[in-house]
């Protein structure tokens, strides 16, 4: 037994020893491959698709937790965009004036866990921490979020016996969502630096929107397309949907790749390009 305990850190070791040895473009092929097989293992082994936005709250929910951790020990907000979080806060306010309606699960309670932390965060940004919130640096205006989503959700709101409130902002949380961490990769790219907790934050985000991406491509495999069909019978939601998932896969994409070469050289995430 002690003999096996003792090989398995030396066999890590090696993988990440070799990993790190890698060019670049031979870990960006790695991460292609890694993300392929854990697809394909979605795809086959998980029977109900539905259940893949669980890890995604879920990763969510741990994200805002570590922002919480870090507001509380470190006594600083800065490199943390409030604007973010507020968007955060919008979008989860209104998927829940529509999910909790007719849904009673995992997923909701998630979500109001991860809205309370969001408030939380919010209120230690506005007010304990206000002193260190870098407000010049977090200057991306709201209304050039706020507007073209809620410009696309009228235009993409979905048909049903539900009231037309609940139809705007199921769209509307939707559009919101897939462009939430732009002013924090705003607030990133003025520092010219990201904070460690951030950047776990952000990356947290990230592995949230693989679920959701996985989610949305096996129902378009498992079709054979037909799903895209219902955006000819009306059901203009599903192309919004899917052109936020686009959207906010490509704005995380770039910070993720950056953090995962981070890690695997050992170091801590303090600076990145400027196309971020």
């Amino acid at each position: 037994m002690g003999t096996r305990r003792s090989e398995k850190p030396v066999v890590v070791r090696k993988i990440v020893r070799w990993v790190r040895s890698r060019t670049i473009k031979e870990k960006v092929i790695l991460g292609g491959i890694s993300g392929i097989i854990l697809f394909i293992f979605l795809m086959f082994f998980v029977e109900n698709y539905y259940h893949f936005f669980l890890p995604s709250r879920a990763a969510h929910a741990v994200g805002l937790l570590i922002l919480l951790f870090k507001l509380h020990v470190s006594k600083t907000c800065a490199g943390l965009s409030v604007k973010s979080q507020e968007l955060t806060a919008i979008y989860l306010a209104a998927r829940l004036a529509c999910t909790v309606i007719f849904q009673r699960d995992i997923h909701i309670f998630l979500d109001f866990v991860t809205l309370g932390a969001t408030l939380w965060v919010i209120y230690m940004m506005r007010v304990k921490l206000k002193s260190t919130y870098l407000k010049e640096l977090d200057n991306m205006p709201l209304h050039y979020v706020l507007v073209p989503c809620a410009i696309a959700a009228i235009l993409a709101h979905p048909k049903g016996h539900f009231s037309l409130i609940i139809r705007f902002l199921w769209p509307f949380s939707m559009a919101v969502e897939a462009i939430s961490v732009l002013p924090q990769l705003r607030l990133i790219q003025n520092a010219k630096m990201v904070e460690p907790f951030t950047g776990h934050y952000v990356f947290a985000l990230g592995v949230s929107r693989f679920f959701q991406c996985a989610y949305w491509l096996i129902q378009i495999i498992e079709t054979r397309g037909s799903y895209l069909m219902l955006i000819g019978s009306g059901h203009f939601w599903i192309l919004l949907a899917l052109i936020s998932e686009v959207v906010q896969t490509f704005i995380l994409a770039d910070f993720c790749y950056y953090y995962v070469k981070s890690v695997i050289e050992g170091q801590l995430l303090t600076r990145l390009p400027s196309m971020v």
